[in-house]
């Protein structure tokens, strides 16, 4: 992507990170909406730059294991099983499943991103999971504000919410991704 940002925009990723410093915004949402908005990025490459400007990407950190860690610290440590249980299975996919943490979620991809781990709460874990075109239960909700990468979320409380049934999900978005 970092390649095809200046091959698709004239500018390198260096470029724009300094766009982005001499704006002043700080949060990761603001900074995607005043790319988009003036300077007409694509999501993709305003969340990019987004990530790299704020060093919130796996590619910034010390390692990915640092950034999952702290995903799971102050407070979450709990639902720390939740996460594993699910990576254990996601994993299970193939082995072309591409791990990628970010500050406050972890991306999962293959050709692309077909879902998100993100503790969202001291006592939740929202999966959002790429199925456009999937109807909605009750289980299966649209993802609405959680994070427009994604188009349905599960709400995951304990181990037990990762069951056959998620998973099947999970494995249908890797599928079509």
């Amino acid at each position: 992507m970092i390649q095809n940002l200046e091959a698709n925009t004239g500018k390198s990723l260096a470029d724009w990170i300094q766009i982005v410093k001499g704006s002043g915004i700080e949060k990761h949402m603001q900074i995607i909406k005043h790319l988009k908005a003036e300077h007409g990025l694509t999501h993709g490459f305003a969340n990019l730059v987004a990530h790299k400007a704020r060093k919130s990407d796996a590619g910034s950190a010390d390692s990915q294991d640092s950034l999952i860690d702290a995903q799971y610290s102050k407070g979450k440590e709990t639902l720390r099983p939740i996460y594993d249980k699910l990576m254990e299975a996601i994993k299970a996919f193939g082995s072309d499943v591409e791990v990628a943490p970010k500050r406050a979620y972890v991306s999962l991809r293959r050709k692309k991103q077909f879902a998100i781990v993100q503790p969202s709460t001291k006592t939740r874990v929202d999966v959002g999971i790429n199925l456009k075109g999937e109807d909605t239960t009750e289980r299966l909700e649209a993802s609405g504000s959680f994070n427009s990468m994604v188009s349905h979320r599960v709400r995951t409380t304990q181990v037990d919410d990762v069951d056959e049934e998620l998973i099947a999900w999970l494995k249908l978005a890797y599928d079509r991704s």
